[in-house]
């Protein structure tokens, strides 16, 4: 080693030393990080033993069907309830109540009903008329007959005091509420009798309608979302596969035009974003003196159906401004990289090879995706089950004061408790789903588990992929005749290697990584619940936090992402491995910056240029502005829904393709420093790169080194010749 470079490498540890021995990925390990594995597979059997306590004690019916005062679902399959799937409320304006927002139960009787009331009727005047009492005990309990008396209809809570004209909104009946003049009415009258002979406003609905809503808004956005899925799949599936079509074709375009290609994607992704700009601007200028086109953002607040903000000019506005933004950014990196941007595309080319003598690997992440898929799918029906195994909460809910409102009561015998008899007028409602055994009080603690779990899993599928593709391209790396030297199937090799040996530190690595995302999780939970706090100090500290978790998870990825290309070539644990891998990084930190990260820019544009592709292409569909498509596509609720879900997937669709050729440039660059480290280039000491490749990045060595030792170390390369290598394999 010269003797300027002594100082250097001595800072990030030792440069690897000459092993006539080694010849890539080595065969004969052993297992590592083996109490990680341990706790792994002890934590997985806890996962399904979770699930299983899930599915036994959950009931998904629970958010499926609305509830009643006794705790019966209304209008499910089987039961009396069955042909009853509206729910009722006695009196809605109780629902004004704040514990309405603690409870989530209005304090007032509700049935299961076939329709909601279409006219307004008291108790009082319907039981002067038969066929009008008649409709009205339709919206009582049972047993109400013609010869009770109404004092005593009332005095038991069997019948509501007045019906209001109602419409159904997500499976209840709501106060069929509108606008005259300016008036808020119900059913066309501004004034109704509430029963008990006193004449009301129709607004005093108001505020009942609007507390009874707030836990069910949600509810019917989520159902419209769902409704849109079921009449848009195909389409949405169509999509997707046209996007894993795309990036194929991208992949195996790159594989044969690597160059070409490219810089086809570099040009695209700017005229894709320069269209972007240019609509936008479009749609600005059209919207230019349209009725309610210039209300702000900031006025229309939030709102569940997104087109209203399509017909704003400030929301046309900030698309092009940020696009603007974007192109600007992009353009600028490309003027300022050009020299870098020309010698990651030759190393693209490289890495094509590589993927040429390895073509299954493009297929790998199909594997990924699925097993991913599986992951996610656990979690999912595991969350609905955990929040859905609660046990009906019954409490006594009162019309006069009482020593035993909100108290826990069992309806089947509270006619005949004490509360009862204490209390006349009170009822034993159901309130909410619930719990005070064991299970329930730390169920909380197993939907903690259940999303800690779903981290790890697929974190741990991730370092699987890396994992095994770093180990099929240095399988390829470190062939010195290719492909002959090559294992026969080397993803195939590079996975059992993977699963036999390092599930352990595949654990480990994916754990540490795990903790740090719960921590996020916490902190956007905790800033969520802090959100109306006036702390200054509070927020900024809350913020610094979440910045500085966020970077270390960025690292903590990175520093994985080495550490399994080194645990796939040399078989060693997790901290070893990382621990090389950094100091290697270190000692070609140039090469880091200025190869390996504007590799990673042009694969991201290539990415960013199939969404963008596919992205327009739903959105002309979706949104019915092409006439082509106005009869074949979908109408829907909001035509954002399935946009936003083809974008989002075909960027995770491309994301996977594209990781190939990602790990392939990271596992070919660790390798070729290594390989610089351990090789000289003479006939003793061959590099096992190929002449492009060395060409490629030889170019940038003396940058990684003081100026004294890369001026020597360049006359030592320009002067090496075959006669002087053997003299320096004799001494």
């Amino acid at each position: 080693m010269p003797e300027g470079d002594e100082e250097y490498f001595g800072k990030n540890g030792e440069p690897r030393k000459y092993d006539p021995t080694f010849k890539g990925p080595i065969q004969n390990r052993g297992c590592t990080d083996i109490v990680c594995c341990i706790l792994f597979i002890i934590a997985i059997l806890g996962y399904f033993a979770v699930g299983i306590l899930a599915w036994s004690q959950g009931d998904p019916r629970k958010v499926i069907y609305p509830t009643d005062s006794r705790g019966q679902f209304c209008g499910q399959a089987g039961t009396p309830l069955e042909k009853k799937p509206l729910l009722f409320y006695f009196n809605i304006m109780k629902c004004a109540s704040p514990m309405v927002l603690l409870e989530f139960q209005c304090p007032t009787t509700q049935m299961c009903v076939e329709k909601c009331p279409e006219k307004f009727m008291t108790l009082i005047k319907a039981y002067s008329n038969k066929n009008d009492f008649d409709y009205y005990k339709k919206f009582c309990k049972d047993g109400v007959t013609n010869t009770m008396g109404v004092p005593d209809i009332l005095k038991y809570g069997l019948c509501p005091a007045m019906l209001t004209p109602s419409k159904p909104f997500t499976r209840r009946c709501f106060p069929a509420l509108g606008q005259k003049g300016g008036v808020i009415t119900v059913g066309n009258n501004s004034h109704f009798d509430d029963g008990s002979g006193k004449m009301r406003d129709a607004k005093d609905l108001m505020d009942g309608v609007k507390n009874a809503t707030v836990v069910i808004e949600a509810r019917q956005v989520v159902m419209k979302i769902f409704e849109d899925y079921t009449q848009s799949w195909y389409w949405i599936l169509l999509g997707l596969v046209i996007a894993m079509l795309t990036s194929l074709l991208f992949i195996v375009l790159l594989r044969f035009l690597a160059g070409i290609m490219v810089w086809v994607m570099i040009v695209l992704v700017i005229l894709v974003i320069g269209y972007g700009i240019f609509h936008c601007y479009m749609e600005y200028a059209a919207l230019k003196g349209e009725p309610g086109s210039d209300v702000t953002l900031q006025d229309l607040g939030f709102q569940t159906d997104f087109t209203v903000y399509l017909q704003i000019r400030q929301t046309w506005l900030a698309f092009m401004i940020i696009l603007a933004i974007v192109e600007l950014i992009i353009i600028l990196l490309l003027i300022f990289l050009r020299k870098r941007i020309l010698i990651a595309v030759a190393l693209i080319k490289e890495a094509s090879r590589a993927i040429g003598h390895v073509m299954s690997s493009l297929f790998y992440p199909l594997f990924t995706f699925l097993l991913l898929a599986m992951v996610i799918a656990y979690w999912a029906v595991t969350a609905v089950f955990l929040s859905t195994s609660n046990e009906p909460i019954y409490k006594v809910f009162n019309e006069t004061a009482c020593d035993h409102s909100r108290q826990t009561c069992d309806p089947a015998n509270y006619t005949t408790s004490s509360m009862k008899k204490e209390c006349p007028d009170s009822e034993c409602l159901f309130a909410f789903y619930g719990g005070e055994t064991v299970y329930h009080k730390y169920l909380i603690g197993l939907q903690f588990y259940n999303v800690f779990l779903f981290f790890w899993c697929a974190n741990f599928v991730t370092a699987l992929g890396q994992m095994t593709l770093a180990g099929a391209f240095a399988s390829y790396y470190w062939a010195f005749v290719k492909p002959d030297d090559m294992p026969a199937f080397p993803v195939f090799s590079a996975l059992g290697r993977s699963l036999r040996y390092h599930t352990g530190t595949l654990a480990f690595g994916s754990l540490i990584l795990s903790i740090i995302q719960i921590i996020r999780v916490l902190l956007e939970y905790l800033d969520h619940k802090l959100k109306g706090a006036q702390n200054k100090c509070t927020k900024f500290l809350l913020c610094c936090l979440k910045c500085c978790f966020w970077c270390l998870e960025k690292f903590v990825k990175f520093l994985n992402r080495n550490a399994y290309i080194m645990v796939a070539i040399y078989g060693k644990n997790f901290c070893t491995s990382a621990r090389d891998a950094f100091f290697l990084l270190m000692r070609n930190m140039i090469r880091v910056a200025v190869l390996d990260k504007v590799t990673d820019f042009l694969l991201f544009l290539g990415k960013l240029l199939i969404v963008g592709l596919v992205g327009i292409f739903a959105f002309f569909f979706f949104s019915g502005r092409v006439k082509a498509f106005e009869n074949t596509a979908p109408h829907l609720h909001y035509y954002w829904v399935p946009i936003l879900t083809v974008v989002i997937g075909s960027y995770l669709i491309a994301h996977g393709f594209f990781s190939v050729y990602a790990m392939c440039v990271d596992t070919l660059f660790l390798c070729f420093c290594e390989d610089l480290e351990r090789n000289d280039g003479s006939a003793a000491r061959p590099y096992y790169m190929s002449s492009t490749l060395h060409e490629i990045l030889w170019k940038n060595k003396a940058e990684d080194l003081p100026s004294s030792s890369a001026q020597q170390q360049d006359d030592e390369d320009i002067q090496l010749k075959p006669k002087q290598a053997e003299e320096e394999d004799a001494t």
